[in-house]
């Protein structure tokens, strides 16, 4: 007798709990570059130039985004758990090639293959548990997927800059890496299941109209949509900027590895617990306030970072960071499936993340090249200030609620 579907964050705890841990796999391989790669281009390869460091950064963005728009086109047709399982038989080689590298170049072409895994996987976690919970708990299951993987990322890359302290760049913490995509891989085999039927259950009673031109509508025309869009583009702007030139940054004022590690997972660490409270505020608070004060925070904490000198300093910003962080990163995948009928949903989320992931190669490119040419702090205060022009298009052009 086959199990009657039912939508509900209740009715499906058991997926979407096992779904939330695949989560904590799929940002620990995020995590385990965030703290030592760009000091392993320093002091390993031996590069200056900010641009050629940030290059990891550019393909692991451009590779993301490109994924994630596929992962949601393909998403209904060859179904969510198999390119989940693609996405974790992809992370394998991975570490291996962290480890092994013999140049910079295969670090980029780990990267690369890092970016279709997260693209592939992340993607994959976010629809799933969307499907499973129905309208009522979308932007709760988004912060609980979100804190998930992004404490994964805090954790790992506070791990890996321990490991990298006290044993070396090379090889042990890379070792975290494979440990986590064979769990990944062993999960999502083993106990995930396909939510194609939750989908065709909840698409009966939706009434949102359907998208004739769903890439343009979630890219720019609808106004909604639209904003969403170009926020997430913005925040992951920002974030690129964060991850590439933060350790470079901190090392420059003669901070240590463990004190770098510590800082740097500051971030995603506050940004993964407030979304555990942010994630259900989405469903409760109008979308657009806490998508607009969740930018401004951003803008306001890079700006002062120009200013911070202490390692106090850089601590207390890099967790107002966080915050904003957290207001605004379940409400984006929240708000885009309230405004999609749940038929285009898979697709539009990965046109959303085709642009917010495209903004890590945006932010690498652009801060790499001011940076090498007006300095770290020049980099810092131009994406500050874009950060703050991206909050004021939310503020003008969403619809109130």
């Amino acid at each position: 007798m086959a199990k009657e579907i039912k939508l509900g964050l209740g009715n499906n705890w058991k997926q979407f709990l096992l779904l939330v841990i695949v989560n904590v796999f799929v940002g620990g391989m995020v995590g385990l570059e965030r703290t030592i790669l760009p000091q392993l281009a320093e002091d390993i390869y031996e590069l200056e130039a900010k641009t050629v460091i940030l290059s990891f950064i550019v393909i692991f963005g451009v590779s993301k985004a490109i994924t994630n728009y596929f992962t949601g086109a393909l998403a209904d047709r060859l179904g969510r758990k198999n390119l989940l399982i693609l996405g974790w038989i992809i992370a394998l080689p991975i570490p291996f090639i962290l480890i092994y590298a013999p140049s910079w170049s295969w670090i980029v072409f780990a990267n690369l293959l890092l970016g279709i895994n997260q693209g592939l996987t992340w993607s994959s976690t976010v629809v799933m548990k969307i499907d499973l919970v129905g309208e009522k708990d979308r932007g709760l299951a988004m912060g609980f997927n979100e804190a998930a993987g992004y404490l994964a990322v805090g954790g790992v890359a506070f791990l890996t800059g321990w490991v990298a302290a006290n044993y070396g760049l090379i090889p042990y913490p890379f070792y975290i890496g494979i440990v986590i995509s064979v769990l990944g891989l062993i999960f999502s085999i083993f106990f995930i299941q396909d939510t194609k039927h939750h989908v065709a259950l909840e698409s009966k009673d939706s009434t949102k109209p359907m998208m004739k031109r769903i890439f343009l509508e979630t890219s720019l025309t609808n106004n909604n949509l639209g904003s969403i869009s170009q926020a997430g583009m913005v925040n992951n702007l920002n974030d690129g900027m964060i991850w590439g030139l933060f350790p470079i940054l901190l090392a420059g004022m003669g901070f240590d590895l463990k004190q770098i590690g510590f800082v740097v997972a500051v971030y995603p660490t506050v940004w993964g617990i407030g979304q555990l409270f942010t994630g259900k505020l989405a469903d409760i608070l109008p979308k657009k306030g806490l998508l607009f004060w969740g930018m401004f925070i951003q803008g306001v904490a890079l700006c002062l970072m120009i200013f911070a000198s202490q390692f106090s300093h850089f601590i207390v910003l890099s967790a107002l960071l966080g915050v904003g962080t957290a207001m605004v990163y379940p409400t984006f995948l929240a708000g885009i499936a309230a405004f999609t009928n749940p038929r285009q949903r898979a697709e539009s989320i990965g046109i959303f993340r085709l642009w917010r992931d495209s903004g890590y190669a945006i932010g690498a490119i652009l801060t790499g090249l001011i940076a090498d040419a007006f300095g770290i702090n020049a980099s810092i205060g131009f994406i500050a200030a874009i950060t703050i022009i991206s909050s004021l298009i939310i503020k003008i052009r969403m619809d109130p609620e």
